[in-house]
């Protein structure tokens, strides 16, 4: 068994971060990830908010190891924490861990540890993602906000064209 862990501070809001969490599949950074399945959403006594999900993959792999089932062999349990920042609100810190278990196999420890390395590269995908999606949450807002405000101006020029 191996245990991976990570901490990354973004420069958004705990708001924003999370908003773009659940918003994150699909995206050009992951295109592995074909789908995601909630299995489990609630909030706990204490108010935080735990979301079990299932990602649904599609790796390219040679035929011959697709055609071997790593379900009972391989499982990696990812958990993400998403915190205000402690000193500087608008930001929002990010911890992960992974921990890895590859059973049954003589050279487990050895995919264990490839399978860290895909793990850390992922994260480091994942985190560029989110920021994509933040980007994209921001620009349709701003898009909404321009549009908003041209839509409340056309009723206003109407009003003031019919009473002339």
């Amino acid at each position: 068994m191996k245990i991976w862990t990570s901490e990354h501070t973004f420069d958004h809001p705990w708001e924003t971060v999370t908003t773009a969490a659940m918003q994150k599949y699909p995206n050009p950074m992951n295109p592995s990830v074909v789908g995601v399945d909630v299995l489990d959403r609630h909030v706990d006594p204490n108010g935080k908010l735990h979301s079990h999900r299932l990602l649904s993959t599609e790796w390219g792999m040679p035929s011959i190891v697709r055609s071997i089932s790593f379900t009972n062999l391989v499982s990696v349990d990812e958990r993400l924490i998403y915190k205000p920042h402690p000193q500087e609100p608008e930001k929002t810190v990010l911890t992960q861990e992974a921990t890895i278990c590859v059973k049954g196999v003589s050279v487990s420890s050895y995919l264990e540890g490839l399978m860290e390395n895909t793990i850390s590269s992922n994260a480091k995908k994942g985190r560029e993602a989110l920021e994509w999606v933040i980007n994209k949450l921001n620009a349709e807002i701003e898009e909404f906000t321009a549009s908003a405000r041209g839509n409340m101006r056309s009723p206003m020029a109407a009003a003031a064209f019919v009473e002339k």
